[in-house]
Protein backbone atom coordinates (compact mmCIF):
# COMPACT_ATOMS: atom_id res chain seq x y z
CA UNK A 1 0.00 0.00 0.00
CA UNK A 2 3.04 2.18 1.01
CA UNK A 3 4.26 1.77 -2.54
CA UNK A 4 0.65 2.37 -3.71
CA UNK A 5 0.82 5.52 -2.65
CA UNK A 6 4.43 6.45 -3.64
CA UNK A 7 3.90 5.69 -6.79
CA UNK A 8 0.27 7.91 -7.17
CA UNK A 9 1.98 10.92 -5.26
CA UNK A 10 5.27 10.90 -7.72
CA UNK A 11 2.52 10.43 -10.67
CA UNK A 12 0.71 13.61 -9.23
CA UNK A 13 4.39 15.45 -8.90
CA UNK A 14 5.07 14.77 -13.09
CA UNK A 15 1.69 15.96 -13.83
CA UNK A 16 2.47 19.07 -11.93
CA UNK A 17 5.69 19.65 -14.30
CA UNK A 18 3.99 19.01 -17.92
CA UNK A 19 2.32 22.67 -18.00
CA UNK A 20 3.87 23.24 -21.04
CA UNK A 21 2.55 20.03 -22.62
CA UNK A 22 -0.94 20.25 -20.88
CA UNK A 23 -2.55 19.29 -24.42
CA UNK A 24 -0.50 16.35 -25.13
CA UNK A 25 -1.87 14.81 -21.13
CA UNK A 26 -5.17 16.33 -21.11
CA UNK A 27 -6.27 20.01 -20.50
CA UNK A 28 -5.90 19.89 -16.77
CA UNK A 29 -3.69 19.45 -14.04
CA UNK A 30 -6.47 16.48 -12.87
CA UNK A 31 -6.81 15.24 -16.18
CA UNK A 32 -2.77 15.10 -16.69
CA UNK A 33 -2.98 12.98 -13.36
CA UNK A 34 -5.84 10.81 -14.66
CA UNK A 35 -3.90 10.66 -17.74
CA UNK A 36 -0.92 9.36 -16.26
CA UNK A 37 -2.58 7.03 -14.14
CA UNK A 38 -4.20 5.50 -16.92
CA UNK A 39 -1.09 4.86 -19.46
CA UNK A 40 0.86 3.51 -16.35
CA UNK A 41 -2.07 0.75 -15.77
CA UNK A 42 -2.84 -0.08 -19.31
CA UNK A 43 0.89 -0.58 -20.26
CA UNK A 44 1.41 -2.55 -17.61
CA UNK A 45 -1.66 -5.10 -18.56
CA UNK A 46 -0.04 -4.86 -22.16
CA UNK A 47 3.35 -5.97 -21.52
CA UNK A 48 1.38 -8.97 -19.96
CA UNK A 49 -0.34 -9.22 -22.75
CA UNK A 50 -3.36 -9.02 -20.62
CA UNK A 51 -5.32 -6.97 -23.20
CA UNK A 52 -8.67 -7.66 -21.58
CA UNK A 53 -7.77 -5.82 -18.85
CA UNK A 54 -5.61 -3.03 -20.58
CA UNK A 55 -9.01 -2.15 -22.49
CA UNK A 56 -10.49 0.07 -19.80
CA UNK A 57 -7.38 2.17 -18.70
CA UNK A 58 -6.79 2.05 -21.96
CA UNK A 59 -9.89 3.67 -23.37
CA UNK A 60 -9.80 6.21 -20.49
CA UNK A 61 -6.17 7.56 -21.86
CA UNK A 62 -7.78 7.41 -25.46
CA UNK A 63 -10.78 9.72 -23.66
CA UNK A 64 -8.88 12.04 -21.51
CA UNK A 65 -5.09 12.60 -23.13
CA UNK A 66 -5.46 11.51 -26.95
CA UNK A 67 -2.37 13.38 -28.35
CA UNK A 68 -0.41 11.36 -25.80
CA UNK A 69 1.47 9.12 -27.63
CA UNK A 70 1.68 7.28 -31.03
CA UNK A 71 2.01 4.42 -28.79
CA UNK A 72 -1.80 4.69 -27.56
CA UNK A 73 -2.88 3.84 -30.65
CA UNK A 74 -0.24 0.97 -32.35
CA UNK A 75 -1.38 -0.51 -28.98
CA UNK A 76 -4.60 0.45 -29.06
CA UNK A 77 -4.89 -1.87 -32.69
CA UNK A 78 -3.85 -4.97 -30.49
CA UNK A 79 -6.16 -4.36 -27.33
CA UNK A 80 -9.30 -3.46 -29.90
CA UNK A 81 -8.50 -6.69 -32.05
CA UNK A 82 -8.34 -8.97 -29.02
CA UNK A 83 -11.72 -7.50 -27.51
CA UNK A 84 -13.35 -7.93 -30.95
CA UNK A 85 -12.41 -11.42 -31.96
CA UNK A 86 -13.40 -11.94 -28.10
CA UNK A 87 -16.70 -10.26 -28.02
CA UNK A 88 -19.72 -12.80 -26.82
CA UNK A 89 -22.35 -11.16 -28.95
CA UNK A 90 -22.42 -9.53 -32.64
CA UNK A 91 -24.10 -6.11 -30.91
CA UNK A 92 -20.69 -6.02 -29.04
CA UNK A 93 -18.48 -6.84 -31.75
CA UNK A 94 -20.62 -3.82 -33.81
CA UNK A 95 -19.61 -1.72 -30.82
CA UNK A 96 -15.98 -2.74 -30.72
CA UNK A 97 -15.59 -2.30 -34.45
CA UNK A 98 -16.88 0.75 -34.29
CA UNK A 99 -14.73 1.77 -31.25
CA UNK A 100 -11.89 0.73 -33.33
CA UNK A 101 -12.82 2.73 -36.36
CA UNK A 102 -13.15 6.07 -34.14
CA UNK A 103 -9.75 5.53 -32.68
CA UNK A 104 -8.02 5.83 -36.32
CA UNK A 105 -10.09 9.11 -36.69
CA UNK A 106 -8.25 10.25 -33.60
CA UNK A 107 -5.09 9.25 -34.19
CA UNK A 108 -4.96 10.83 -37.86
CA UNK A 109 -6.70 14.17 -35.73
CA UNK A 110 -3.48 13.81 -33.52
CA UNK A 111 -0.62 12.22 -35.43
CA UNK A 112 -1.72 13.08 -39.43
CA UNK A 113 -0.15 10.53 -41.60
CA UNK A 114 -3.64 10.46 -43.40
CA UNK A 115 -3.42 8.23 -46.23
CA UNK A 116 -1.54 5.59 -44.36
CA UNK A 117 -3.70 5.37 -41.45
CA UNK A 118 -7.00 5.69 -43.59
CA UNK A 119 -5.33 2.81 -45.26
CA UNK A 120 -4.93 1.20 -42.49
CA UNK A 121 -8.26 1.70 -40.85
CA UNK A 122 -9.97 0.43 -43.90
CA UNK A 123 -8.34 -2.79 -43.83
CA UNK A 124 -9.14 -3.54 -40.16
CA UNK A 125 -12.74 -2.77 -40.95
CA UNK A 126 -12.01 -5.34 -44.23
CA UNK A 127 -10.45 -8.44 -42.03
CA UNK A 128 -13.61 -7.92 -39.55
CA UNK A 129 -16.48 -7.71 -41.98
CA UNK A 130 -15.14 -9.63 -45.38
CA UNK A 131 -17.14 -8.90 -48.46
CA UNK A 132 -20.34 -8.14 -46.87
CA UNK A 133 -18.85 -5.14 -45.20
CA UNK A 134 -17.60 -3.53 -48.47
CA UNK A 135 -20.07 -0.93 -48.97
CA UNK A 136 -18.51 0.11 -45.61
CA UNK A 137 -14.56 -0.07 -46.03
CA UNK A 138 -14.18 0.63 -50.03
CA UNK A 139 -15.21 4.24 -49.51
CA UNK A 140 -12.33 4.41 -46.97
CA UNK A 141 -9.43 2.72 -49.69
CA UNK A 142 -11.22 4.97 -51.81
CA UNK A 143 -10.24 8.18 -49.20
CA UNK A 144 -7.04 6.19 -48.09
CA UNK A 145 -6.17 7.10 -52.19
CA UNK A 146 -7.05 10.08 -52.53
CA UNK A 147 -5.06 11.59 -49.62
CA UNK A 148 -2.29 9.49 -49.75
CA UNK A 149 -1.73 9.61 -53.56
CA UNK A 150 1.81 8.51 -54.61
CA UNK A 151 3.06 8.34 -50.85
CA UNK A 152 0.80 5.40 -50.30
CA UNK A 153 1.93 2.47 -49.53
CA UNK A 154 1.55 -0.15 -52.86
CA UNK A 155 -0.03 -3.21 -50.74
CA UNK A 156 -2.59 -0.50 -49.50
CA UNK A 157 -3.42 0.68 -53.71
CA UNK A 158 -3.88 -2.98 -54.82
CA UNK A 159 -6.62 -3.81 -51.64
CA UNK A 160 -7.87 -0.71 -52.74
CA UNK A 161 -8.35 -1.66 -56.16
CA UNK A 162 -9.45 -5.41 -54.81
CA UNK A 163 -12.28 -3.80 -52.94
CA UNK A 164 -13.44 -1.78 -55.92
CA UNK A 165 -14.15 -5.05 -57.64
CA UNK A 166 -15.91 -6.90 -54.43
CA UNK A 167 -17.56 -3.41 -54.66
CA UNK A 168 -18.96 -3.72 -58.48
CA UNK A 169 -19.40 -7.10 -57.67
CA UNK A 170 -21.70 -6.90 -55.23
CA UNK A 171 -23.87 -4.12 -57.10
CA UNK A 172 -23.15 -0.98 -55.89
CA UNK A 173 -21.37 0.05 -58.78
CA UNK A 174 -21.29 -0.04 -62.17
CA UNK A 175 -18.02 -1.65 -64.03
CA UNK A 176 -16.79 1.26 -65.28
CA UNK A 177 -15.73 2.06 -61.71
CA UNK A 178 -13.29 -0.72 -62.19
CA UNK A 179 -11.76 0.48 -65.25
CA UNK A 180 -11.78 3.98 -63.46
CA UNK A 181 -9.89 2.50 -60.46
CA UNK A 182 -7.64 0.01 -62.67
CA UNK A 183 -6.52 3.27 -64.18
CA UNK A 184 -5.88 5.05 -61.28
CA UNK A 185 -3.91 2.51 -59.07
CA UNK A 186 -2.63 0.55 -62.27
CA UNK A 187 -0.68 4.78 -62.46
CA UNK A 188 0.59 4.62 -58.95
CA UNK A 189 1.70 1.28 -58.73
CA UNK A 190 3.75 2.06 -61.85
CA UNK A 191 4.91 5.58 -60.37
CA UNK A 192 6.22 3.72 -57.42
CA UNK A 193 7.89 1.03 -59.35
CA UNK A 194 9.90 3.38 -61.40
CA UNK A 195 10.78 5.34 -58.27
CA UNK A 196 12.32 2.28 -56.81
CA UNK A 197 14.07 0.24 -60.21
CA UNK A 198 17.46 0.44 -58.46
CA UNK A 199 15.81 -1.39 -55.38
CA UNK A 200 15.52 -4.38 -56.47
CA UNK A 201 13.80 -5.76 -53.61
CA UNK A 202 11.09 -2.89 -53.24
CA UNK A 203 11.02 -3.51 -56.97
CA UNK A 204 10.28 -7.06 -56.81
CA UNK A 205 7.29 -6.55 -54.37
CA UNK A 206 5.85 -3.46 -56.69
CA UNK A 207 5.76 -5.61 -59.34
CA UNK A 208 3.75 -8.64 -57.87
CA UNK A 209 1.09 -5.90 -56.69
CA UNK A 210 1.01 -4.71 -60.09
CA UNK A 211 0.45 -7.94 -61.22
CA UNK A 212 -2.23 -8.64 -58.65
CA UNK A 213 -3.80 -5.94 -59.93
CA UNK A 214 -3.96 -7.27 -63.91
CA UNK A 215 -5.24 -10.40 -62.27
CA UNK A 216 -8.03 -8.88 -60.92
CA UNK A 217 -8.59 -6.59 -63.76
CA UNK A 218 -8.35 -9.33 -65.91
CA UNK A 219 -12.25 -9.88 -66.35
CA UNK A 220 -12.68 -6.82 -67.57
CA UNK A 221 -9.86 -6.10 -69.75
CA UNK A 222 -10.80 -7.15 -73.48
CA UNK A 223 -11.24 -4.68 -75.88
CA UNK A 224 -15.12 -5.83 -76.39
CA UNK A 225 -15.48 -4.85 -72.30
CA UNK A 226 -14.03 -1.77 -72.33
CA UNK A 227 -16.22 -0.72 -75.87
CA UNK A 228 -19.15 -1.99 -74.06
CA UNK A 229 -18.09 -0.06 -70.45
CA UNK A 230 -17.74 3.25 -72.59
CA UNK A 231 -19.72 3.65 -75.39
CA UNK A 232 -22.99 5.01 -73.62
CA UNK A 233 -20.72 7.53 -71.91
CA UNK A 234 -18.41 8.67 -74.65
CA UNK A 235 -22.51 9.04 -76.62
CA UNK A 236 -23.26 11.19 -73.72
CA UNK A 237 -20.57 13.19 -72.80
CA UNK A 238 -18.17 13.27 -76.01
CA UNK A 239 -16.73 16.29 -75.23
CA UNK A 240 -16.41 15.83 -71.13
CA UNK A 241 -12.20 15.84 -70.96
CA UNK A 242 -12.03 13.87 -67.85
CA UNK A 243 -14.07 10.71 -68.87
CA UNK A 244 -11.70 11.54 -72.54
CA UNK A 245 -8.28 11.21 -70.91
CA UNK A 246 -10.17 7.51 -68.55
CA UNK A 247 -11.17 6.13 -72.28
CA UNK A 248 -7.65 7.11 -73.92
CA UNK A 249 -5.73 5.93 -71.06
CA UNK A 250 -7.37 2.80 -70.62
CA UNK A 251 -7.66 1.45 -74.14
CA UNK A 252 -4.22 2.59 -74.78
CA UNK A 253 -2.75 0.19 -71.82
CA UNK A 254 -4.56 -2.35 -73.28
CA UNK A 255 -3.56 -2.12 -76.87
CA UNK A 256 -7.41 -1.54 -78.25
CA UNK A 257 -5.68 1.40 -80.08
CA UNK A 258 -7.40 0.10 -83.59
CA UNK A 259 -11.27 0.76 -81.88
CA UNK A 260 -13.58 3.48 -83.28
CA UNK A 261 -14.25 4.51 -79.76
CA UNK A 262 -10.40 4.89 -79.01
CA UNK A 263 -9.92 7.02 -82.50
CA UNK A 264 -13.17 8.89 -81.67
CA UNK A 265 -12.13 10.11 -77.66
CA UNK A 266 -8.37 10.77 -79.03
CA UNK A 267 -9.70 13.20 -81.46
CA UNK A 268 -11.90 14.89 -79.71
CA UNK A 269 -9.48 15.14 -76.39
CA UNK A 270 -6.87 16.47 -78.92
CA UNK A 271 -9.07 19.12 -80.42
CA UNK A 272 -10.25 20.44 -76.85
CA UNK A 273 -7.22 19.96 -75.05
CA UNK A 274 -4.52 19.73 -77.22
CA UNK A 275 -1.07 18.70 -74.87
CA UNK A 276 2.24 16.72 -75.75
CA UNK A 277 0.11 13.33 -74.39
CA UNK A 278 -2.79 14.14 -76.61
CA UNK A 279 -0.04 14.21 -79.73
CA UNK A 280 1.18 10.98 -78.77
CA UNK A 281 -2.26 9.46 -78.68
CA UNK A 282 -3.10 10.98 -82.15
CA UNK A 283 0.45 9.92 -83.18
CA UNK A 284 0.08 5.95 -82.12
CA UNK A 285 -3.77 5.91 -83.28
CA UNK A 286 -1.90 7.47 -86.77
CA UNK A 287 0.92 4.42 -86.78
CA UNK A 288 -2.09 1.97 -86.26
CA UNK A 289 -4.00 3.36 -88.96
CA UNK A 290 -0.94 3.32 -91.47
CA UNK A 291 -0.98 7.43 -92.02
CA UNK A 292 2.52 7.72 -91.42
CA UNK A 293 2.89 11.00 -92.67
CA UNK A 294 0.78 12.19 -89.87
CA UNK A 295 1.60 9.78 -87.22
CA UNK A 296 5.54 11.54 -87.72
CA UNK A 297 3.73 14.86 -87.34
CA UNK A 298 1.63 14.57 -84.31
CA UNK A 299 5.10 12.36 -82.94
CA UNK A 300 7.34 14.77 -83.12
CA UNK A 301 4.75 17.31 -81.85
CA UNK A 302 4.70 14.93 -78.77
CA UNK A 303 8.20 14.60 -78.26
CA UNK A 304 9.15 18.15 -77.90
CA UNK A 305 6.81 18.62 -74.84
CA UNK A 306 7.31 15.43 -73.17
CA UNK A 307 9.56 15.27 -70.08
CA UNK A 308 9.03 11.50 -68.80
CA UNK A 309 11.63 9.38 -69.71
CA UNK A 310 9.21 6.68 -70.73
CA UNK A 311 6.82 8.09 -72.94
CA UNK A 312 10.01 9.62 -74.62
CA UNK A 313 11.22 6.61 -75.34
CA UNK A 314 8.02 5.37 -76.70
CA UNK A 315 7.54 8.26 -78.82
CA UNK A 316 11.10 7.64 -80.53
CA UNK A 317 10.13 4.51 -80.91
CA UNK A 318 6.59 5.25 -83.00
CA UNK A 319 8.68 7.66 -84.94
CA UNK A 320 10.76 5.45 -85.69
CA UNK A 321 8.04 2.75 -86.76
CA UNK A 322 6.55 5.59 -88.69
CA UNK A 323 9.56 6.65 -90.43
CA UNK A 324 10.44 2.90 -91.27
CA UNK A 325 6.56 2.37 -92.90
CA UNK A 326 7.78 5.23 -95.22
CA UNK A 327 10.78 3.37 -96.22
CA UNK A 328 12.73 6.37 -94.16
CA UNK A 329 15.40 4.87 -92.61
CA UNK A 330 17.62 7.52 -91.97
CA UNK A 331 15.06 9.20 -90.13
CA UNK A 332 14.04 6.02 -88.39
CA UNK A 333 17.60 5.11 -87.95
CA UNK A 334 18.25 8.58 -85.61
CA UNK A 335 14.87 7.87 -83.68
CA UNK A 336 15.93 4.68 -82.65
CA UNK A 337 19.38 6.15 -81.53
CA UNK A 338 17.26 8.35 -79.49
CA UNK A 339 14.94 5.87 -77.76
CA UNK A 340 18.45 4.01 -76.64
CA UNK A 341 20.13 6.58 -75.08
CA UNK A 342 16.79 7.33 -73.30
CA UNK A 343 17.02 3.72 -71.89
CA UNK A 344 20.33 2.21 -72.19
CA UNK A 345 18.99 -1.19 -70.94
CA UNK A 346 16.69 -2.14 -73.80
CA UNK A 347 18.35 -3.79 -76.71
CA UNK A 348 14.70 -3.41 -78.66
CA UNK A 349 15.64 -0.07 -80.18
CA UNK A 350 19.15 -1.12 -81.27
CA UNK A 351 17.80 -4.13 -82.75
CA UNK A 352 15.07 -2.30 -84.66
CA UNK A 353 18.32 -0.70 -86.49
CA UNK A 354 19.68 -3.88 -87.43
CA UNK A 355 16.57 -4.66 -88.80
CA UNK A 356 16.85 -1.39 -90.81
CA UNK A 357 20.04 -2.27 -92.31
CA UNK A 358 18.33 -5.78 -93.20
CA UNK A 359 16.06 -4.23 -94.91
CA UNK A 360 18.53 -2.11 -97.29
CA UNK A 361 20.30 -4.65 -99.19
CA UNK A 362 18.42 -2.91 -102.42
CA UNK A 363 19.33 -0.11 -101.38
CA UNK A 364 23.00 0.03 -101.51
CA UNK A 365 25.16 -0.26 -104.54
CA UNK A 366 28.42 -2.45 -103.12
CA UNK A 367 28.88 -4.41 -106.57
CA UNK A 368 27.19 -7.72 -104.26
CA UNK A 369 23.80 -6.93 -105.22
CA UNK A 370 23.63 -5.21 -101.29
CA UNK A 371 24.70 -7.95 -99.58
CA UNK A 372 27.23 -5.91 -97.63
CA UNK A 373 24.33 -4.15 -95.79
CA UNK A 374 24.30 -7.61 -93.77
CA UNK A 375 27.50 -7.49 -92.48
CA UNK A 376 25.91 -4.22 -90.56
CA UNK A 377 22.77 -5.66 -89.69
CA UNK A 378 24.66 -8.58 -87.53
CA UNK A 379 26.98 -6.14 -85.98
CA UNK A 380 23.76 -4.37 -84.73
CA UNK A 381 22.30 -7.10 -83.75
CA UNK A 382 25.33 -8.01 -81.09
CA UNK A 383 25.34 -4.68 -79.68
CA UNK A 384 21.57 -5.38 -78.99
CA UNK A 385 22.41 -8.78 -77.53
CA UNK A 386 25.13 -6.95 -75.41
CA UNK A 387 22.54 -4.76 -74.30
CA UNK A 388 19.79 -7.20 -73.43
CA UNK A 389 20.51 -10.84 -73.47
CA UNK A 390 17.33 -12.16 -71.80
CA UNK A 391 16.04 -15.65 -73.10
CA UNK A 392 13.04 -14.26 -75.41
CA UNK A 393 14.79 -11.50 -76.79
CA UNK A 394 18.24 -13.52 -77.81
CA UNK A 395 16.42 -15.81 -79.62
CA UNK A 396 14.84 -13.61 -81.96
CA UNK A 397 17.68 -11.88 -82.27
CA UNK A 398 20.12 -14.67 -82.82
CA UNK A 399 17.75 -16.02 -85.34
CA UNK A 400 18.03 -12.97 -87.07
CA UNK A 401 21.96 -12.63 -86.97
CA UNK A 402 21.98 -16.63 -88.60
CA UNK A 403 19.48 -15.85 -91.27
CA UNK A 404 21.85 -12.32 -92.18
CA UNK A 405 24.97 -14.50 -92.17
CA UNK A 406 23.49 -16.70 -94.75
CA UNK A 407 23.07 -13.62 -96.97
CA UNK A 408 26.91 -13.02 -96.93
CA UNK A 409 28.76 -12.14 -99.94
CA UNK A 410 29.73 -15.15 -101.88
CA UNK A 411 34.26 -15.69 -101.24
CA UNK A 412 34.47 -15.62 -104.77
CA UNK A 413 32.25 -12.15 -105.03
CA UNK A 414 34.04 -10.38 -102.62
CA UNK A 415 37.92 -11.31 -104.26
CA UNK A 416 36.66 -9.69 -107.79
CA UNK A 417 36.07 -6.35 -105.70
CA UNK A 418 39.75 -7.48 -104.47
CA UNK A 419 38.01 -7.47 -100.75
CA UNK A 420 39.39 -10.24 -98.29
CA UNK A 421 37.83 -11.77 -94.71
CA UNK A 422 38.88 -9.41 -91.97
CA UNK A 423 39.42 -6.09 -94.81
CA UNK A 424 37.53 -2.64 -93.23
CA UNK A 425 34.93 -2.02 -95.80
CA UNK A 426 32.46 1.35 -95.41
CA UNK A 427 28.49 0.33 -96.50
CA UNK A 428 27.73 3.23 -98.68
CA UNK A 429 24.32 4.82 -99.16
CA UNK A 430 21.98 5.87 -96.62
CA UNK A 431 24.01 3.62 -93.96
CA UNK A 432 27.53 5.03 -94.07
CA UNK A 433 28.69 2.72 -91.41
CA UNK A 434 31.85 0.93 -91.21
CA UNK A 435 32.41 -2.86 -90.82
CA UNK A 436 34.59 -5.92 -91.48
CA UNK A 437 34.67 -7.77 -94.60
CA UNK A 438 33.24 -11.65 -94.09
CA UNK A 439 31.89 -14.14 -96.72
CA UNK A 440 30.61 -17.34 -97.11
CA UNK A 441 32.00 -20.43 -99.71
Amino acid sequence: MKNLKIAFVSMALLASGLAANAQKYGKTPEDSVRCITNISLYTEFYKQKNYADAYTPWCETLKTCPASSKNLYIRGVTIMKYMINNAKTQAERDTLIAELMQMYDLRIANFGEAGENTAKKAMDLEVFTRDAGVKDYYPIYAEAVRLGGERLDAAYVTKYFEATVKYVKAGYAEPSLVVDNYDLASDLLDKQYRANREDSAKAATIARYISSVEAAFSPYASCEQLVSIYTKKFEASPNDVALLTKITTIMRKKKCMSEELFFKATQNLHALQPSPSTALLMGQMCVNNQQYSKAVEYLNEAAKGLTEPDDLYSTYLAIGMANSAQRSYGAARAAYNKAAELDPTKGDPLFRIAQLYGQSAGMVDDGMSGRSVYWVAVDQARRALAVDNSEEFAATVNKFISTCSQHFPKQADAFMLNLLDGNSYTVGGWIGVSTTVRTRK
